[in-house]
């Protein structure tokens, strides 16, 4: 006989359950009780959204669910937008969250929320587990919902008297994982397609990617001299200074790559379902009938011809599919090899920063000197906001497992991100890049990078604005600002208060040695840069928008 917390505990381990982030909650003691003697390290942090974006994370460097515990009402409201972000993002995790006692159901007591009702639109899967005998069976499940087909976050709500109460139950096994593959016929089908394209591109994106799928879909483009572009913010799915990359297609793609996919004959588009962002609003394929033949390949078929009518749909995995793609073999020197050189080459030349723009603090150097001193195994995280374009613009992405961000656009996704990165691998440099809003809509998670002593650097960019809003703001409505002036602490000074390292940069060239001083420090640390609000984008200014306007 063990307790229901027990039962939980229990799954997660046979599961291959290694750590969880959470937020402590007496609705769910029973689980704390039952981690004080696992060996699954327990991360506490400060703010339930900040322990879900830590999950997603989780999930998606790593492919497995993040695993994220917190309390009932407030605490799992507030875990909503990490639960939102891993389902546009297609992020495997699975959040646990103590739940009333099932005797007073229905009475608006304490705290008390209908979770299948909060999240049924948010989540892959929703449930409540009634009794704990059972545990072991809908844990298996909720790891094999969240990691098959597209993969996705689960909710499970724990009734806290379901965790104390003691039962019988089998010893929990591990979840089978689902692979879909195509068949012979769909990649003689592809073969054939390929032979007669003129301007053929792939297109990486979505979930379920492997370093070795990496690696296998770079040996493929070289041999079929294929343009590749990856989808917005899954740059890390291909290396950035492969001859074949041609460049991100997100939002703010580069014109030339744009007018290419438009006009492009044949696309591939491999794990990615080419969403509103990644699309630029559904132009780039017309909705629902592309104008390009377009091949599908995605490990849900409820995603294949959801958006896009494809002239080939195969249900695969992205790793099942590069595998098979591997044994086709070009029969005769590919006709758009010049093409492929051409793209490579406007991407290279777009993905070099500018040199000037207004205000003391030009990003543009500090983007060039970060590309020579960042190993290419550095993690990058970032939320939303205009700063990040200087990220997925001018970093060039090398490695698979780089970088962690919300395609979901979501803000205060850096900061949390970066600590979960720094757990899961304390030998690799971890940047957080935010803006000054951004960061204060998590930056408490900087309190748990000190607590575990995780060394983390987080670039503020500080620019006294909701630069986004503020962009569109002076675009829609010239002259008429309002709602999106900030008024800032001093962000250095706020690391130091925290136990981290500080410091503020005001001229382009404090950024290299405040940078270096803050590695050297061996704590985490925040390098806030000033920048001037006119420098809304890397190549307009406010007062560009407004006079264009």
């Amino acid at each position: 006989m063990k307790t229901g917390g027990q039962l939980i505990v229990e799954a997660l381990e046979a599961n291959g359950v290694d750590r969880i982030y959470c937020v402590p909650g007496e609705s769910y003691l029973a689980v704390l009780d039952a981690l004080h003697d696992s060996p699954i390290r327990t991360i506490v942090c400060r703010q339930e959204g900040g322990a879900a974006m830590m999950a997603d994370c989780h999930g998606k460097l790593t492919g497995r669910p993040g695993i994220c515990f917190v309390t009932r009402g407030p605490g799992a409201t507030n875990a909503s937008a990490g639960v939102h972000i891993a389902m546009q993002d297609s992020t495997p995790m699975i959040l646990f969250i103590g739940q009333i006692a099932r005797r007073i159901r229905d009475r608006e007591a304490f705290q008390e929320v209908d979770y299948r009702r909060f999240f049924g639109d948010v989540a892959k899967w929703v449930t409540e587990i009634d009794d704990p005998a059972r545990i072991p069976e809908l844990v298996t499940r909720a790891f094999s919902v969240a990691t098959s087909g597209r993969p996705g976050p689960v909710v499970i709500a724990l009734p806290e008297d379901v965790l104390t109460e003691e039962a019988e139950a089998p010893a929990a096994l591990p979840c089978v994982p689902v692979e879909a593959n195509p068949s012979p016929a769909q990649m003689a089908e592809l073969e054939n397609l390929l032979a007669n394209s003129k301007r053929p591109i792939a297109i990486l994106g979505g979930g379920r990617w492997s370093e070795p799928a990496k690696a296998a879909i770079e040996k493929v483009a070289e041999a079929w001299a294929l343009p590749v572009g990856c989808s917005f913010r899954r740059q890390m799915l291909f290396d950035h200074l492969h001859p074949c990359y041609a460049g991100d297609v997100g939002i703010g793609i580069n014109p030339g790559l744009g007018s290419y996919i438009k006009q492009a004959d044949l696309v591939l588009l491999i794990g990615g379902r080419l969403g509103e962002m990644p699309s630029s609003d559904y132009t780039l394929l017309k909705s629902p009938y592309p104008d390009q033949r377009l091949v599908h390949i995605h490990p849900d078929p409820s995603e294949i011809g959801r958006v896009y009518r494809p002239t080939l749909a195969i249900n695969a995995s992205p790793d099942a599919f590069v595998r098979a793609l591997a044994e086709l073999k070009p029969a005769a020197p590919p006709a758009w090899k010049d093409q492929t050189t051409k793209l490579h080459g406007g991407y290279l030349t777009w993905s070099t920063p500018p040199e000037t723009g207004p205000g003391p603090v030009q990003m543009g150097p500090i983007m060039s000197w970060l590309e020579t001193v960042l190993p290419d195994d550095a993690i990058i995280t970032n939320g939303a906001g205009n700063y990040s374009t200087w990220v997925h613009r001018f970093h060039r992405f090398r490695c698979f497992g780089t970088q962690a961000a919300p395609t979901s656009g979501s803000m205060g996704y850096g900061t949390p991100a970066a600590v979960a990165a720094k757990e899961l691998f304390p030998d690799k440099l971890v940047i957080a890049f935010a803006g000054d809003g951004c960061f204060l809509m998590n930056g408490q998670e900087f309190a748990t990078a000190v607590q575990y002593d995780l060394p983390i650097i987080v670039v503020v960019v500080n620019n006294g604005t909701y630069g986004t809003i503020r962009m569109h703001q002076e675009r829609e409505y010239p002259g008429r600002v309002v709602a999106t002036d900030l008024k800032n602490p001093d962000f250095a000074a706020l690391a130091r208060a925290y136990g981290g390292y500080g410091e503020t940069v005001e001229r382009t060239a404090d950024f290299a040695p405040a940078f270096e001083r803050a590695r050297a420090s061996g704590r985490p640390a925040i390098v806030e840069v000033k920048l001037d609000p006119e420098a809304i984008t890397p190549t307009r200014t406010l007062s560009d928008i407004r006079d264009r306007r």
